[in-house]
Order: C-alpha cells, then structure tokens, then sequence
C-alpha cells in the first residue's frame, strides 16, 4: 500500500481520459497500472513507458506503427490493444498504451503455487497460447518475450497472452540491434544476433512447455549472460530426464520446438498447435495425467529449484549486438526500477555468404569451434541470388577459357575452334538457365491465396499457377469448415520456384470437447472443470431450489457428455437455496380455516396440545401462533394454539354494601357491572339485589339493583 501511495500517477488523471487507481507491475520498460476508462465507463491496463523512452522521437514513432498492428490483432487468446497515445503538457510527457484488462492471475502464479502440471493440464494451457500466437504470426507479428508472466489466466476461465508489440517495437529503436527478451526464454538466434521471427516465439514457447512439466527452466546461471549462451551452445534436453515416465511423444514434441536451428523448428504457431492437438488427443488418460510419484508440489517444489535464473515477473534481459566490442562483456545498468543485463557480441563475426545456385537460401558451415570462429549465415534475397548465379557463371567462363595445360596438340586453327564451341556450349548453357529460372519451371511465382478454398479448387489454382500441391495432414480449426484449406507452406503471396512444392493444410473443423458434467459443483470449481475442457462458463441463472445446496449448479445447457467446439460458452442455472415464505396471520379464525390458509402458504400447520382461555375469541378459534409472521422456508411448520373460551369466575357477593364498594369488587373479579335504581335514583346507596351469582364465565356482565 505505501509502494502505491508514493506512485505519483495513481489518483492522477492521463490524457483527461484515464483514471489510474492502482500500480499493477513494474518491468524493464514501463509500468502498468489498472485504470478507468472515464469516457467509456470499463477497468482497462495502462501501460506507461519510462521517460528514457518516451524521450525517443524514433522510438516513440515505431511504437505507434507497432501498436496500430497489434491493435489489428483481435483474438480470444490474446490480450487486445484498445488505445495509444502521448500526453504531453508542462508538467509531465507521458507515452503510453492501453490493453485489455484481465483479472486473474498468470501462468507464474500458477506454476509457484503447483510447482509442475501433469501433461493434460500443461498442454491444456499451452493449446490457447499457440492459438494466439498462431493468429499473431498470421498477420505478421512477432511476440518475442513468450513466457508465463505474460500468459494471463482470466477468472472466467479464459487464457489470454499479453504484451504483444512492444518488444517488436523496441527492437527497432536503435540501429545497434537491440533485442528484448528474457534470458530464460530467449532463443539461439537473438542471442547470436540474428533476426527474430515466428519461430523464435516457438522456441520460448517451447522453453515455457518445458518448465510446465517440470517445474524448472533448462537452463542456469549465476548470471545471464552464462544462461543465454546454453540456448546458443546446448540442446534443450527431454523433459523426461528431470520427470522420468514422460511420455515419448511430449519429449519430441518439446526437442522441436526447441531446436538450436530454427530451420528445424515448426516454422509457426498454426503448423505447432496442429501438433499440439495431435498429441492430445493421441495419448492416454495414464500418459496425460502422470505424475511422478513422491514428487514435492506447490511450494514445496518451487523451494526445490534452487539456481534456477527466476527474472522478477515484468524483468527483460537485452541482448545487444554492437559493432567493436568484445567478444562477451557484460554491463550493468541501473537505468528504471529493474537491473538490466546488457550482452554484446562481436559483429566482426558476421560475413555474407554466397546463396545456393538453385534457389536463394542459408548455407550451413560445419560446426565452429573457439579457436576459429565461423562466419554466422546470412540469408540473401532472390535479386542477390541472381547476381551471385552471374559472377559464378562469369568465373566458370574464365576458368574455362584458362587450362592449366592442354590435353592434346594440334594446329592452332584446331585448337581455337575447340575453344569456340566450348564457348558457345557454355553460352548455351548459361542461355539454359536463364531460361530456367526467368520464365521456365525454376522461375519466381507468387503462390496464391486459397484459404477457406476446397481442396480440389486450391489444386487446381495452383496448377494453374504452376505449383505442384501436395495435401498435408489435415488440422482442426476452429473457424475454416472441414474440408477447406486452411493455410499453404509456403504462404499466400511467397515467391518461389514453380518447380517447388505448395503443402495444403485442410480443416478438420473444430475440434470437439466433451461437456463436462458440473451438476451439485461450486460455481468455481464449475468454470474450473469447464476451463479444462477448453470450454468457459457463459449466462448464469439463479433459481430458488429445495434440494439443491445454495451455491451449487441445479442444470447445465448444453448437457454433460455433449461434444462441443473450443471456447463453446455453458450456461448453468444455480441454486439459491430454498426459497423463502411468508408466513399468514390466522389468529381468530377457525381451526379448519387457519390450517388451510397455513397449508396453502407452502407450510405445515401443527396444532399445540394445550389450548388458552380467551374472553375475546371464541372456544375453538385460534387464540395464537408460533412464529406469527416473518418468513419460513418451504414445509417448515406454524404452531397453532386454539381458544378454550373465557375462563369460569366466582361472583362475589355484594348484597347490602355500597355501590362503589360493590361495582369495585365485581370489576375487580373481571365482570362488567351495570347498575339499576330502585327508586330513580341513589336513596340509600346500598345494593338490594344482583342478578348473577355462583360460576360465571370472565367477562360476563352482573346487574345490581340500588336503592
């Protein structure tokens, strides 16, 4: 609380629209803070950049551009962008971005309070994360800082991943080649200074199933340059050698995606999440809900990971390549809340490489060692490629024209002519492939687009194109019909060789998840169970209900054991327990009618043994009941107590006294007293006669005569 006290901008007001009420994290670039909308009226994130940042024009620039992507990028799975802006007044510069807020807590949190998850459940949180990647990488972007922190576990059950843009943005501030990412999660090709793409959010995904499964990151260090190096200079090993009895296909499917060689890597999150589902489906129940037995849990587990490089959650680690430096030097900057661990790399090791003949793409050196470091490869383009094809022609021309020694001799006559046709047969050959590869089978075509095409429509287009289709293993989707395709590798709009294979991806449809049945389960413990089956909670009804616990699910629509499609919504009715009475007043009725109305209220009428004297209600009639009004619950009882009539009294005697003597004792025995004079009036003042006597009920009235 006093962190938050001391926070300038909560309470503050950004850009007359953003009311900011609490600091949320702080990271290696900015601060986020939950906020209110004030013009829309909703809780939203405020990410605030450190001024370091919002100083840089060119920074702030590419920040804009990166944050319109991402605001293009509307996925359930990811966190989405909602606004970007600058305040900027006398007092204050502030940039800033505002995403999607999620309460809940992250895939960290979870990790610190289980320390592993059995395979159902880390492939059950991995399978939206991929998704969402997937649909980035579709429109061209790049996470680059995939790990737990930044997947979000909603409390409605969904799983979002957050953070997308930023990273992108800031690797493009400086022409030094800034990456951000971290260390833990970071992949080979951004720690060796090459360029970020698809497949290096792979590899960290890859790097988060690990640690999903065993509860530890790959890697360790006491610093973070030793752990970036091992993704460089190691294999990712089998989680099955920290948890033995995982099974094969998880190993394979982690070694994957984690590949030194991003060659070797699925080449996005779509071709990923097609395998991520295979194996899901795939394995058995025993295979995906292992555990290693007498293994530590929770914290327990998480006490266990000692010298395991744990970045505060929101840390960064940069790797930077610079040109002139030293081979590996670390430097530390204290610059914002967070230390950050600068790598620089010599780029003295960075060449060019001459692209293959055939078609433009990386050479591969063999394996390099510390006493001669190899070149890193660098990929060209096709217009490089081509003028790398003419110099190898042009010196294969000349090598040619210039023979060590000549194999036979003759007459010079002979020998030029021997020259010229090997001349014009080299002229032939380099007219050949130029044909080829400029308007023959090995020519540049762009592969066009024939998503949500039918398998026979997209081969026939392709065709036509020149490509050869081949049709690959066919994929769920949530959103392309069965039978449609769902992507190319290459994609829509490539270029390549028309001599070079199109695979087609076709749809499955969505892939169907059994409902699972919630009945007499907790709300919580229902959007739990539903979150597992990647289905979420929708509507909630409450109704009263005598037999079901308040609290509990009365119905679920759709039923239990329903296949439905990823993200369906279940509706649930939920009990609020008995439903509440009010009790009728039935006090001076009959029995027979008290007893009815009780009944009839949804209670039970109980009559009491023992009845009361009344001088108002009748013998019979109810003088009394228990409780006497309020609200019962349905078949809970009203006591009824019946009236014995008023109670029998002696009347006293008051011959020959006084009347006011007479009237106070007869009142005084609960009798209502009338006076008659003999004579008009009081004479004597003394009672002659009275006209009731013995046992009388209470109540009753007794007239004396005074004279």
């Amino acid at each position: 609380m006093q962190e938050r006290q001391n926070d300038p901008l909560v309470g503050s007001l950004v850009d007359g629209r953003y009311l900011v009420l609490s600091r949320l994290a702080r990271g290696g670039m900015s601060t986020v803070y939950r906020a209110t909308d004030r013009r829309l009226d909703r809780d939203v994130a405020l990410k605030i950049l450190y001024p370091h940042l919002a100083e840089d024009s060119s920074f702030l620039d590419r920040f804009e551009r990166e944050a319109k992507s991402a605001a293009r990028l509307s996925h359930p799975h990811v966190v989405g962008v909602l606004d970007q802006g600058v305040e900027d007044s006398p007092d204050r510069s502030l940039a800033y971005l505002v995403m999607e807020y999620v309460p809940g807590k992250t895939l960290r949190d979870l990790l610190r309070e289980k320390g592993r998850l059995t395979p159902r459940l880390a492939l059950a949180m991995m399978d939206p994360v991929i998704e969402g990647l997937g649909a980035a990488h579709d429109v061209g972007l790049v996470h680059r800082d995939v790990k737990p922190e930044n997947v979000l576990l909603a409390s409605n059950g969904r799983i979002k991943i957050a953070d997308f843009g930023l990273a992108r943005a800031v690797s493009t501030t400086t022409n030094t080649g800034t990456l951000i990412g971290t260390v833990a999660y970071l992949s080979p090709e951004l720690v060796t200074g090459g360029g970020a793409d698809a497949r290096s959010d792979i590899y960290s995904a890859g790097i988060v199933l690990f640690e999903l499964l065993t509860g530890n990151q790959p890697y360790t260090g006491d610093v973070p340059i030793r752990v970036a190096l091992q993704h460089a200079n190691s294999t990712v090993p089998a989680p099955s050698t920290l948890v033995p009895g995982l099974a094969p296909d998880i190993d394979e499917l982690v070694q994957w995606c984690t590949s030194v060689d991003p060659e070797d890597r699925p080449i996005d999150g779509n071709a990923l999440l097609g395998e991520l589902r295979h194996i899901r489906t795939t394995l058995t129940d025993e295979e995906l809900d292992f555990e290693l037995p007498g293994a530590p849990t929770g914290n327990d587990a998480a006490a266990d990971r000692t010298g395991v490089i744990a970045p505060v959650p929101g840390g960064t680690e940069v790797i930077d390549t610079v040109a002139g430096g030293s081979p590996t030097e670390i430097i530390s900057a204290s610059r914002g809340p967070r230390p950050t661990e600068v790598i620089r790399a010599d780029q003295s090791m960075t060449s060019v490489i001459p692209s293959d003949v055939r078609h433009p793409q990386t050479l591969r050196q063999s394996p390099q060692t510390e006493a001669n470091p190899l070149p890193r490869p660098v990929q060209l383009t096709d217009k490089q490629a081509r003028r790398e094809f003419k110099v190898y022609q042009k010196r294969q021309a000349k090598a040619a024209q210039r023979p060590e020694k000549s194999l036979h001799t003759g007459s010079r006559t002979r020998r030029n002519a021997s020259w010229i046709v090997l001349l014009f047969l080299l002229a032939g050959l380099a007219a050949g492939l130029g044909w080829f590869f400029g308007v023959g089978p090995g020519a540049l075509a762009t592969v066009p687009d024939v998503v949500n095409r039918s398998v026979e429509q997209a081969e026939l287009l392709l065709d036509q194109n020149g490509f050869d289709a081949r049709r690959a293993e066919e994929e769920f989707h949530d959103e392309v019909e069965s039978g449609l395709v769902i992507r190319t590798q290459p994609a829509a709009q490539t270029e390549i060789r028309r001599y070079e294979a199109v695979e087609l991806f076709v749809s499955k449809g969505p892939e169907l998840f059994d409902v699972p049945d919630v009945v007499d389960r907790g709300e919580a413990a229902a959007a739990e169970l539903l979150a597992g089956s990647n289905l979420a909670v929708g509507d909630i009804t409450r109704e009263f209900s005598a037999d079901v616990e308040d609290g509990l699910v009365i119905s679920q629509q759709p039923a239990a054991g329903e296949p439905s499609p990823r993200g369906t919504t279940v509706k649930l009715l939920v009990s609020q327990g008995p439903e509440p009475l009010d009790v009728p007043a039935v006090t001076g009725q009959s029995r027979a009618d008290a007893v009815a109305a009780i009944e009839a209220a949804g209670l039970v009428a109980a009559v009491a043994p023992d009845g009361e004297n009344s001088r108002d209600i009748p013998a019979g009639a109810v003088v009394g009941q228990s409780p006497s009004g309020g609200q019962l619950t349905r078949g809970e009882t009203v006591t009824l107590t019946l009236s014995l009539g008023p109670r029998l009294v002696e009347v006293p005697n008051v011959f020959s006294q006084r009347e006011s003597a007479a009237v106070a004792e007869l009142e005084a025995a609960g009798f209502t007293v009338v006076v008659d004079y003999t004579f008009g009036g009081s004479v004597l003042g003394l009672v002659a006669g009275q006209d009731l006597t013995g046992e009388q009920p209470e109540g009753s009235t007794v007239t004396i005569t005074v004279t």
